[in-house]
Order: C-alpha cells, then structure tokens, then sequence
C-alpha cells in the first residue's frame, strides 16, 4: 500500500494540547528540540478524536531508541522482538518507537516465520514506512507537535469520522503476520462501536486457526483486554459473528452451539453485562469470576457427559473442572491463581441446595463464597430452579438460623462432599512407665 499524505491542519480536528498527558508533551517537545521528528501516534490520537479520554500516550519518532534513552534518564530499553523506549514518570509510562520500515533491509533485524508471522522487526525507516506498516488506518494518524496537525497517509482520518475499521494493506498477508490482529479488529470495533470494514473482515472466520500460534500467555492478555475493558458483551457478540469465539474457548463455543434453549448464552452476557456495568462504575473485577462464566458452558457439558458415563456427580464435577482448565490452558494461559479460584466457584455450586447447620456454617465460612455466590445469582438468569437457593443465601447471610428456619432444605443430600474429609487419628496413650 502507498502512502499518500493528508494534512489536516490544526482549525479541521478536534485534538487539543489540553487532552494530552503532560508527561507526554514533555517527551514530545524535548524530542522536538533535540531536532527529531516527534508525533503522538495510534489510539491517542484516534480515542481523541472520536471523543473519548485515552489511557496511553505513545510516540512515534525518527531517534533511535539509543537516542531516546540519551535524551532522557528516566528512560528505559526493552523489547528484542520490537524495540522500544520508555520514558518512566513515576506510574506513568510514555512508550516511544522509532518509524519502522515495511522491508527487510537485509541486516537480520527482520525475521518473518515460513507461515508469514512477523517474529522481529527492528529496521527503521521513515514516517511513510511507518503508516503503512500500522495495523488498522485508525491507528495510523500522527499528531505532530511542530504545528499541531494530523498527519494521515492511509484515509484513516476518515475511517474514523465514518467510524470504520479497516486493515492496512492486504488482509490474508497481515492476519498471517500477526493472527492476533484479528482479535483487535473485533475488540477495537467494540470499543468503538465502528464497524470492520468488509474487506477487513472476510478473511476472519478462514484464518481464526491461526490463533493456535500464537502464545497461550498473550492470548490470556488479549482476553484480558476483550472482557476487562467495559465493552465485554459487544466484543463477545463480535467474536461469535467473525468465527473466532470457537478458536479461543472451543469446548464453550460447542457447549453452547449444542444448547438449544440458548439459557447457557443468555447466562454468559448477563455476566458479561454484569462486568461491563461494574467497570463503569468503577468497582473491581476479577479474571477469576470472568473466565468462571465464560467456561461454565464447557464445564455444565463435561460435567454431563462425565455423569452419563456413570461417574458419581461429585467426582464428575471435580474432573469437569480439571478437563476443562487443564484443556483451556492450552490456548488460553490462564494463570493459577485465577484458575484455582475458577475451579471453587464451581464446585461450590454444589453447596448451595444443602442447608443443614453445619454446612451452612461451613459454606458462608469459605473465602471464595462470596464470588460463589454471586455465580449462583448469574445462573439463576439461566433458570428460575435456583430462585429458592438465592433467597436462602441471601438471608442466610445476615442471620442462618432464621434462613434454616425459613427455608427448610433436604434432610441430607448424598454426594455433597465436594471436600473431602481427612480421618482423624486417634493419639496413642502412651505406656505407663516402669
């Protein structure tokens, strides 16, 4: 793709010093009058200008990231794949990058895999090279702080007045390049409510594959950024329409392709409306509770399956939830302190139609009962069988034996152990001396 210039000059756009950090403002004045080329780039620049608060402010730049760093002692070198500079205020991290050029000048600095997967990409070029080597035209638009223009080689600046995403350049190529793109494609749409552009959005579902390539451990950031960013329910409804929610979560993906009634879906984007909500407001969210609703279809189905093939339920429930997170794991990296968390909400789950004393004191004693039962009030948007349980807990938790009084359960209920007991030994007396 060639680079044509477009200049939208200060009076057309709506950018304004006042909505950039001050930190980065620094970085670009001082790279400016060291006589660098300096521009604030990608999604500042777009979020500015459709009208949102951006969270990063990233620079492009002609320096070296060994000029950066001689520019700045607060700077820091990382990255072999891409190298970058970073420029450290305190918890604030300014992130500079120097133009990349779109070719291989021969110097090993740019490494592509058999399969087209760009693998290291540290040859510099110019602005040009720069933009159409970016992802999306949405985030090829550079803010240039010698006169407060905009800079847009690709029509990206109205892509994102038409609220378009589209791919730079042919899509097969750049999907191949790098098959996270497809997730940003959808992801950046959902955050933006843009649409993908046709073209951008054809070769998704033929290469959704690809993803297996890529690292357990950045798709899991990836997820992250889907589910834990406030657009949860549309990035969701994106991945199903562009064919990619059964490469991430495939064993969920079929759960609920096999779930006729469509209550196991309707389960799902209630919690993720639930997330988007509790990220609007401010209020904490957890990876653990996030990926419990997302795999609980894979884990319903494995539990049923289990039990058919005559495994005792309890049992079946804890190899369900072995399989499922020992399977997921293999695509997705999700980390043990959040996969063990998963786990007892489930198996908790378990617990919540047994209401004899003890188990009762025993269960609201758990520390994972709180996230357990909130699932519990998730699932009853699935079916009205766990009304009677959510009123229980719910008065169970301000006074037990009112709720026992209130809301009589099952005298005993077999296969309730899902923790199992350890046999107490009995202490020798020892022998009387002499």
């Amino acid at each position: 793709m060639s680079a044509e210039l477009r200049v939208i000059p200060r009076d057309q756009h709506t950018i304004s010093r006042r909505q950039i950090s001050q930190n980065a403002l620094r970085v670009l004045y001082r790279l400016h009058e060291a006589g660098h080329q300096a521009y604030l780039v990608g999604g500042a620049v777009r979020d500015v200008l459709v009208g949102l608060t951006p969270k990063d402010f990233d620079i492009a730049t002609d320096a070296t990231p060994e000029q950066v760093k001689g520019l700045f002692r607060n700077c820091r070198l990382i990255g072999r794949r891409f190298r970058l500079a970073h420029v450290v205020f305190g918890r604030e991290i300014i992130e500079v990058a120097t133009f990349r050029a779109n070719v291989d000048d021969g110097s090993g600095d740019r490494e592509v895999h058999d399969g087209g997967r760009l693998l290291r990409d540290n040859v510099y070029g110019t602005i040009e090279d720069d933009a159409v080597r970016r992802d999306f035209t949405a985030n090829a638009l550079y803010y240039a702080i010698a006169d407060f223009s905009v800079r847009d080689y690709t029509g990206g600046f109205e892509d994102v007045q038409n609220r378009v995403m589209r791919l730079i350049g042919d899509p097969d190529t750049r999907y191949r390049e790098d098959p996270v793109r497809m997730l940003r494609a959808v992801r950046l749409a959902a955050k933006l409510d843009f649409t993908i552009e046709p073209g951008t959005a054809e070769p998704i579902p033929r290469l959704a594959a690809l993803l297996g390539e890529a690292a357990p451990a950045r798709l899991f950031e990836e997820c992250l950024k889907l589910f834990l960013s406030g657009h949860a329910v549309a990035s969701f409804e994106g991945l199903e329409r562009h064919g990619l929610l059964s490469a991430l979560f495939p064993e969920s993906a079929a759960a609920l392709a096999s779930n006729r009634s469509g209550a196991l879906r309707s389960m799902v984007l209630a919690g993720l409306a639930s997330t988007d909500a509790r990220v609007a407001a401010g209020d904490p969210v957890s990876p653990a509770f996030l990926f419990a609703t997302l795999l609980w279809p894979a884990f319903c189905r494995a539990w049923m399956k289990l039990q058919a093939d005559g495994v005792q339920p309890v049992e079946a429930q804890r190899r369900a939830a072995d399989r499922v997170t020992l399977h997921q794991v293999t695509t997705v990296a999700l980390p043990r302190r959040f996969s063990l968390p998963m786990q007892e909400i489930w198996l908790l789950q378990a617990r919540f139609p047994l209401r004899q004393r003890k188990r009762v004191t025993r269960t609201l004693s758990h520390p994972r009962f709180r996230a357990a039962f909130d699932f519990l009030v998730l699932r009853q948007t699935a079916s009205d069988a766990h009304a009677a349980d959510v009123a229980f807990w719910e008065e169970a938790q301000h006074d037990p034996d009112h709720a026992i009084a209130l809301y009589p359960g099952e005298e005993e209920a077999a296969g309730d152990e899902d923790v199992p007991r350890r046999r107490r030994r009995r202490r020798r007396t020892p022998a009387a001396a002499g």
